[in-house]
Order: structure tokens, then sequence, then C-alpha cells
């Protein structure tokens, strides 16, 4: 039996081409401009949350009251007019015992609020230009025509507190003047100054309250800004909305928390480094009490290693968190590390740009900066300390021509301990903790340092700090 073939396979429709996908994609676009438009800050977000609701109301209810309300009694007042005009082109043309019209004039201008004059002649004025939006115009121009039924010329623009109309008779022109009023809502815009003004007083109110409930959210985020950077937070006390008050609370529980822990471990490694102190100085005085010789000599070197690594744990663990933050003179700091580097053999080139105050901890920040110097002194020739202080950021650039890190390992440097024997040779005399204690450094300013290819061939190290 020969089996049937199936035909061309019909290719598999991507899943993006379906139209309800398309769809889908266009509106999450869309949606993503309006977000990246959107004011960011709660203040201005919770305006729009009472200003939006408010403008699209009015503008509804200006809408319907203008096409409704307006355009109704626009209207009905039109057509009263036009009966009026009506009423007296049909006295005229039927009631020949007053030839002057003097009567007629007389009942128009007591009774119904117009004046009127009956011209000679049958031709009537060049039309006006028609306004680009006249209710008035257009509402009474289809009245005149459907109750007068004859020729008309109407000026609704000329003088802004009367209408002229000119209707066509059998005797002349019949020149009718009427006040505004009487054909037009005129008094609508009152509606809509009262409009503006309630809604200027509910905005201001709005305004002043957003305000007051704001400012405390923001002086909770300036608090735990500066606390987080290692600078003093002075008065804060939390205010406002209940929420807002258990959030300020609990902040200011879990700083104090945090200041007696530091505290605590603070005291436990003055013990601690008392102690070890103590040890290597029996050490030492052991040695010292030796005879010359390679015993004594192993010996030292080993006690001056301990010494070393001691203060190199102490200061990581430690982490410089009780100093305080105070303005510091950045160019003057990174002039004084050169000057190290000079006292011990080493030349680097330095450049700050910007204004140099920066409000730091200068000791931390001077050994965060040593370290990385001292780390690309260990390993190259050429060093380059590049600075800025720009847009409430200190920028630092350490550049060196060394061998370099591979860029997979840039990130586990800075992990305690950490050796990378093969591509910087730290094993002569480091501890592995000069990168994790200037990250440390780094982060507990509010920043953090990133390692990138330097365009000397070496090692980058690039330290943001916001100031």
């Amino acid at each position: 039996m020969t089996p049937v073939d199936p035909g061309p396979a019909r290719a598999a429709r991507p899943l993006r081409d379906e139209p309800w996908i398309r769809v889908r994609l266009a509106w999450r676009r869309f949606a993503r401009r309006i977000a990246d438009r959107m004011p960011k800050g709660l203040y201005a977000r919770s305006l729009l949350i009472v200003i939006l609701p408010m403008l699209i109301l009015q503008s509804v209810v200006a809408y319907v009251f203008m096409e409704r309300h307006w355009r109704l009694v626009t209207g009905r007042l039109s057509e009263a007019l036009a009966r009026d005009i009506a009423a007296i082109i049909e006295v005229i043309d039927t009631w020949p015992q007053d030839p002057d019209w003097r009567k007629i004039g007389g009942i128009a201008e007591r009774d119904l609020g117009f004046s009127v004059t009956v011209l000679p002649g049958s031709t009537l004025p060049p039309p006006m230009p028609k306004p680009f939006f006249s209710l008035l115009d257009s509402a009474l121009s289809d009245e005149i025509e459907v109750r007068v039924g004859r020729p008309f010329w109407i000026d609704t623009v000329g003088n802004s507190d009367l209408v002229e109309i000119r209707i066509v008779m059998k005797t002349g022109i019949l020149r009718v003047i009427a006040r505004r009023s009487q054909a037009y809502a005129s008094n609508s815009h009152i509606f809509l100054v009262w409009m503006v003004i309630t809604s200027l007083v509910l905005l201001t109110i709005a305004i002043l309250f957003l305000r007051n409930q704001i400012r405390p959210i923001q002086q909770l985020a300036d608090a735990a800004d500066s606390f987080g950077k290692g600078r003093s937070i002075e008065e804060f006390t939390p205010r406002g909305a209940r929420e807002v008050r258990r959030a300020g609370e609990a902040f200011t529980l879990m700083k104090r928390r945090i200041e007696r822990q530091i505290e605590q471990r603070t005291a436990m490694l003055a013990g601690v480094s008392h102690d070890l102190r103590t040890v290597l100085t029996r050490f030492r005085l052991q040695t010292a009490l030796m005879p010359p010789g390679p015993d004594r000599e192993a010996l030292e070197t080993d006690v001056d290693e301990m010494q070393a690594m001691l203060e190199a744990y102490l200061a990581f663990a430690r982490g410089e968190g009780n100093e305080e933050a105070v303005a510091t003179d950045m160019a003057e700091l990174l002039r004084a590390i050169g000057q190290d580097a000079e006292r011990a053999g080493f030349e680097i080139r330095q450049v700050f740009d910007g204004d140099p105050i920066v409000v730091v901890r200068p000791n931390a920040i001077k050994r965060l900066i040593g370290n990385l110097v001292g780390n690309a002194l260990r390993h190259a020739d050429v060093v380059e300390v590049w600075a800025r202080h720009a847009d409430d950021w200190l920028t630092v650039y350490v550049d060196d021509d060394g061998p370099g890190v591979p860029e997979s390992e840039r990130e586990n440097v800075f992990r305690p301990f950490y050796r990378l024997d093969e591509a910087r040779n730290q094993d002569e005399g480091g501890t592995g903790l000069g990168l994790a204690i200037a990250r440390d450094i780094a982060r507990g300013h509010g920043g953090d340092i990133e390692l990138d290819s330097s365009p000397l061939g070496g090692l980058r190290a690039i330290v943001r700090i916001p100031g």
C-alpha cells in the first residue's frame, strides 16, 4: 500500500506574530513610556493623584455644561428673540395704520427690549466674517432662518454688548438692535469662574496637607541615608501619620541596636587586641634575650608578620566605624598619600578636579585610597591617581601598568583572605584583606569600588562615594 503524501508542512507561526501578543507588547511599551515620563517623587505623585481626578471631573462637568446647559439656554433665548422679530415683521406687513412704524418701534422697545427701525432699500450689507467658534452666531442664524424665513444679515461680533440683525421685508429692511444677553447665556462664565476658584482652594489645601505628610518621610529617608554614610544624625524625631511614625520609631530602634553592637564589638576588639599584643610583646622580649643568629632573625620576622596580620585583621573587623564624617580637603589628602609613597621610595602621579571639600571620614578614606595605591605599587611601576568631585559624587581612579586581574576574578578579589597568586602574586607579605577593607570603607560611606582595565595596561580601581 502506497503511503499518502501529507503535502508540504505549514511553517509554524511565531508566537510573537499572534495579534493578541502584538497588542500586549504594544500596551507594555506604551505603559513603559508613560511610566518613564511620570514623576519619581512621592510628593509629585501624590499631587497627581489629587489633581488628575479633579481635572478630569471638571473637564467632564465643563463639557457637559457647555454642551447641554449653555447650548440649550442660548438656543431657547435665540428662539424667543427670533419669534419676537417674526411677530414684529408680521405686524409691520399687516398693519398699515402706522406708516412711520413709531408705535411698533415703541412697543418693541418697551415690551420686547430691543429697538426696531425700517431702512429704505432692499440690499443687505456684505456678509460678515464668521467667527471660528460662536454659539450665538450659529444658534441665532438657525432660529431666524426657521422662524422668519427671509433673507437676513447679522453681526454678533461688531459690538460685544449688542447684536444687530437686518431682515429684508416688503417695505424695506428691518433693522433690529438687541442686547446680547437676550439671545445668549452671557452669565455662564460665572459657573466656570466659581469652579476654577474652588479648585484652586482645594488644590492649595491638598498641597499644604501633602507637604506636611511627605516631610516626615523625607526626614526619615535623610536620616537613614546619613546613618548609612556614617554621618551624625541630629534631632531626628518620628512624626507624621501613624504608619510613618512607626517606621521612624523602628529606624530609631534599629540605629540604637546597631550602635550598641558596634560599641560591643569595639570593646571586644580592644580587649582582644590588648591580649594579643601582650603575647607578642613577650615574644619580642624572648627573642631579644636570644643570642644573635638565624633562629632569632626568623622568629623576629614571624613576630613582625604576626603583628602586621593582627593589625590588618583588627582594622577589617573594626571597619573604621567610630570615626565621624567631617568636611575634608580631598586634594590635600591625596597629596599626603603621595608624600607617604615618596618617603617609601615610590612616585605616583595625582590630579584632582572640582571642589576639594567632601564630607567623609578622613582616616578611613585615607586608608581606602592608601590600600589601593599600595596594592598598585606592589605590582606595577607606574601608578596614577585621578579624582573628581562633581554632581554630588566623589570619584577616584587608581590606574597602574601591572599585570592586571582577569575579568572573571575581579569580584572575587574583594573577598576577605582571597589570594590571587597567579595574577598579582599577593604572597609577598599580604594578608588578603586590603581590597576587602577598601570596599568595606567605601560601602560604609554609601559608595562602592569597581575594578576595570586601565588605560595604562594594568588594573583600574574606581571608587565612587556620595559627597
